[in-house]
């Protein structure tokens, strides 16, 4: 039951500002990540790559940021979040400044400076997992991951409609100095206006410290974690699967978006950046809204594991749904093309009121070791789905049966998910 002080407490919570600076240091790490989508066209031409030379430099990022999901939560959960995400985020703003240095000595050392980069993105995700199992109450989850997660849309519609007008009026080098100077002044506030703990923070009210201890689980660190009842549980292999399932469509669709619009659509390469930047803002916008559903029904008292199934199954079939209907469009539908694109991807986004808010109800003391179990299968498709998609695209001439392969792929992780998983906590 809620207290009476906690009713009068009027004061700005400070598990808000926790979620706040997440929201954007997640921002930043989308808007690091993908301007170089844009920007290597640029360096293309000045450097004289060919294609493959380019796909290497876009993918190298994926080896450093796949290596460190498992430990990032390790460290989290042995040194508290905020540390480990703050590090990370100034970790990987350093990098993204020194990429155009980088670039001019040598591809070797570009392609080095973007592992060290993916090599601090990599521990962001998790750190931020390990402070919301130990700050966030339990009918807030939903929406406090889907704010944080909406940040990858924005920062990658950011990304998309800020570079290329960057690139062309200051040159593609200024970018990675704009954007890898935003994690720098982040840190500043990270320093100063968050702890590890909510227990440890100098201005936190008693009244919001009393929730927080009533329903947001253990806050202190874990002296064993149980990788063996973590992997053999099924519920975990759900999380795990849906994670791989959910990001192969993601990662196809943030890579060939535009590629598909200006090669399926005749659009222009500036036509095209906008055409695909509608769908990242549908995601931004469904995010919050199937969040704030998922946490309404949770306060109504309706099972944690309805939610978080009914959530992974609208977001897994809504999204194939439109993939697949979008392979039957004819020339001269191109608006209609982009509204099923809107609603493939903003549908998707219900998956983060789905599996990947479920690691904080099945294991919220060992959730930062838990997505970063679950992220390193969901960083596959970021290297396999992408290179898949173009072979595709190349040996058939179109996208359809790569936009079929993504839907079925949706679908198998949607069965997994009503079959096996579970909002109970099971890990202690």
């Amino acid at each position: 039951m809620v207290s009476d002080a906690l009713i009068r407490d009027t004061r700005w919570p400070r598990r808000y500002t926790l979620a706040g600076l997440c929201f954007f240091g997640t921002f930043i790490c989308y808007i690091d990540r993908v301007n170089i989508s844009l920007a290597a066209i640029a360096m293309q031409e000045q450097f004289g790559w060919s294609d493959t030379t380019k796909g290497y430099v876009l993918s190298s990022f994926f080896i450093g940021y796949m290596a460190t999901q498992v430990a990032g939560g390790a460290l989290a959960n042995r040194f508290g979040g905020k540390i480990v995400l703050g590090v990370a985020v100034l970790w990987w703003s350093v990098f993204t400044i020194i990429t155009p240095p980088a670039a001019a000595i040598s591809l070797g050392f570009l392609i080095i400076t973007r592992i060290l980069m993916g090599i601090g993105e990599g521990m962001a995700f998790p750190s931020m997992y390990n402070l919301f199992g130990r700050w966030i109450p339990a009918a807030e989850k939903s929406r406090v991951v889907a704010v944080t997660f909406s940040g990858i849309s924005l920062g990658t519609l950011s990304a998309l409609v800020l570079t290329g007008p960057i690139i062309e009026r200051f040159g593609w080098p200024s970018v990675f100095y704009i954007f890898g100077s935003l994690g720098i002044v982040w840190f500043f506030f990270w320093q100063r206006l968050v702890t590890n703990t909510p227990q440890t923070h100098p201005t936190i009210s008693a009244a919001e410290l009393e929730l927080i201890e009533a329903s947001a689980g253990a806050a202190a660190k874990a002296d064993h974690i149980p990788w063996k009842g973590l992997f053999s549980s099924l519920a975990i292999w759900a999380i795990i699967i849906n994670h791989f399932c959910a990001n192969w469509g993601f990662y196809v669709l943030l890579a060939w978006l535009p590629s598909y619009f200006k090669t399926a659509w005749g659009m222009s390469l500036t036509g095209a950046g906008l055409a695909s930047a509608a769908p990242w803002l549908s995601m931004f916008l469904m995010t919050n809204v199937a969040a704030w559903i998922a946490d309404a029904q949770i306060r109504r008292g309706i099972s944690v594991t309805y939610v978080r199934k009914q959530q992974q199954t609208i977001g897994l079939l809504g999204a194939a749904l439109f993939l697949y209907l979008v392979r039957g469009l004819e020339p001269g539908q191109t608006t209609l093309a982009i509204v099923y694109m809107c609603c493939s991807l903003g549908l998707l986004s219900f998956v983060l009121s789905g599996f990947a808010t479920n690691h904080l109800d099945v294991a919220p003391r060992y959730a930062d070791v838990l997505l970063g179990i679950t992220n390193t299968a969901g960083t596959i498709p970021g290297i396999f789905g992408v290179f898949i998609t173009g072979y595709l695209v190349e040996q058939t001439g179109s996208f359809d049966v790569a936009f079929a392969l993504a839907a079925g792929i949706f679908i198998f992780g949607a069965v997994v998910f009503l079959l096996f998983a579970t909002g109970k906590q099971l890990f202690d």
